[in-house]
């Protein structure tokens, strides 16, 4: 039986995951590497160790599946990494991270040289430490003679696949993630790579999501133990290709992810560069799935604030989870109170994210009082995590983008608490689809329609794909909720100064 591999290249670790042509789940295989944080404020990262794991990923679930016949490998990978190469493809230096904030001094100059305004509209990408373009300034400036060895500047795709088949070439959604994209021109945008004296043969070609590249490398094949060598496929940027594998093939479905952190994806049918969406500092960059787009939103806190308040606060919970099988969040919300809390969260416990992208806003607990319970500050949290989500899709659905569905995936949704709560907050239905993997997968048949396994991996994708729980908002909670919301609305402008004074 012929198989797809989707290899997903996250920022602590790499993950291979073999499925069938139905979208099971056949195996899987992941390994960690580190991040380096040489200075303050740097992130890079060893790309030639992240290539050898990658090849032990592939190889690890190979034999442990001992299905070898596989059709094709579609990328998922995190995006903003840059490094440059030489003429065989091999790292300069190690790559530089998207959570790397080196760049301030650079994003001036590209504020004062292009307009924060204009530039958005152009690229869809906010002036952000994340994007690649003032990364690629900083090495012009401060490694010259790095910038003029390297043949190529690469990202974590190009990088890898130029690894597995000598070609360069790079998805059209990870490409549109690097500030060096135009949406007009649909390519590389002539006028920055002039600001950036960069000639564009130094970058990658651009192909569309699930374009075949060519087949890997015979060598690299047989020590992996594949029985033939795959097609390598072009896949993207990983929460694309995690917003695919959920369905999103139309404009209006939205994937909410919630693990560490709290990323929302929106398929639009164009580039929405409208005045709200710049001022929310939401970006907008190519879909995997053919001409659409998505926007993305970031907050930073995510389920890492709930952790950091059950290893606080719910030792004694922890122990009871230990003894009974039971999860300790759970036990934390049983006896939470119906209805919305008295106590407002800020969830800012490392600044902001989107809309206000405040690096310098703290977390604030409101409300509390002598009968303030422990279950009563586990569910504030996560109402505030949620009126944070709210925050965000009022700022897109203000610009004109249309959100119908929440698609619902990692670890926040396996609480039905937060599911319905975020249900209620933003008066949106919530689905939960059953995937575990839903990048790997939305790589895995961008891999298979590449390979021509399928004429269109969407309709795949659709095909098989199966939902759980849904929930629906509650006409009673979402008005109660809405007043509360009024009042949230007010924390962070109400604390700005003092928080940006502490």
């Amino acid at each position: 039986m012929t198989h797809l591999l989707g290899l997903d290249i996250g920022t602590t670790g790499c993950k291979a995951t073999l499925f069938d042509l139905q979208g099971k789940l056949v195996s899987a295989a992941s390994h960690e590497y580190s991040v380096q944080f040489p200075k303050p404020g740097w992130a890079e990262q060893d790309a030639e160790l992240v290539w050898d794991l990658a090849q032990q990923v592939m190889r690890e679930v190979t034999y442990k599946s001992g299905q070898r016949n596989v059709a094709a490998i579609g990328l998922s990978v995190q995006g903003e990494a840059i490094t440059p190469v030489d003429a065989k493809g091999n790292a300069l230096r190690p790559m530089i991270l998207g959570m790397d904030t080196r760049t301030v001094e650079q994003n001036q100059w590209l504020e004062e040289k292009f307009g924060k305004k204009r530039l958005f509209e152009k690229t869809g990408m906010p002036i952000h430490t994340i994007n690649t373009l003032p990364k690629l300034l900083w090495l012009r400036e401060f490694e010259p003679q790095l910038w003029k060895e390297a043949e190529r500047f690469m990202l974590y795709e190009d990088f890898l696949i130029r690894k597995m088949t000598g070609e360069s070439v790079v998805s059209r959604c990870l490409a549109s993630r690097t500030q060096l994209y135009s949406h007009q021109e649909d390519g590389w945008s002539v006028e920055v790579l002039e600001a950036l004296d960069l000639d564009q043969k130094r970058l990658s070609v651009i192909a569309d999501s699930g374009f075949a590249v060519g087949r890997l490398h015979r060598k690299i094949s047989d020590a992996i133990g594949f029985a033939e060598p795959p097609m390598v496929v072009t896949g993207g940027h990983d929460q694309s290709c995690g917003a695919f594998g959920v369905g999103l093939t139309q404009p209006g479905l939205a994937s909410v992810s919630t693990g560490t952190a709290e990323v929302v994806e929106v398929a639009l049918a164009s580039p929405n560069v409208s005045q709200p969406l710049f001022e929310g500092n939401i970006s907008v960059y190519a879909h995997v799935y053919k001409k659409l787009f998505v926007t993305m939103t970031l907050n930073h806190s995510g389920g890492l604030l709930f952790r950091w308040f059950r290893d606080t606060f719910g030792q004694e919970e922890i122990r009871e989870a230990q003894t009974s099988g039971e999860d300790a969040y759970q036990l934390l919300l049983a006896n939470a109170p119906e209805g919305p809390t008295n106590l407002l969260v800020l969830p800012h416990f490392s600044g902001s994210g989107t809309p206000t992208f405040d690096t310098a806003s703290k977390g604030a607990i409101l409300g509390m009082g002598f009968t303030t319970s422990k279950a009563e500050m586990a569910k504030a949290i996560l109402e505030g995590l949620t009126y944070e989500l709210r925050l965000n899709l009022d700022v897109m659905r203000s610009g004109g983008v249309q959100i119908d569905e929440l698609r619902a995936i990692g670890g926040g949704a396996k609480s039905d608490l937060w599911l319905q709560l975020k249900a209620d907050i933003t008066g949106t239905r919530v689905v939960v689809p059953q995937v575990t993997e839903a990048a790997s997968m939305g790589a895995a048949f961008l891999a298979g329609q590449g390979a021509g396994l399928f004429a269109d991996a969407g309709e795949a994708v659709n095909q098989y794909l199966r939902f759980g729980k849904v929930f629906e908002p509650d006409n009673r909670r979402v008005k109660q909720y809405e007043e509360k919301f009024a009042l949230y609305s007010e924390v962070y402008p109400t604390l700005k100064s003092l928080h940006h004074r502490m």
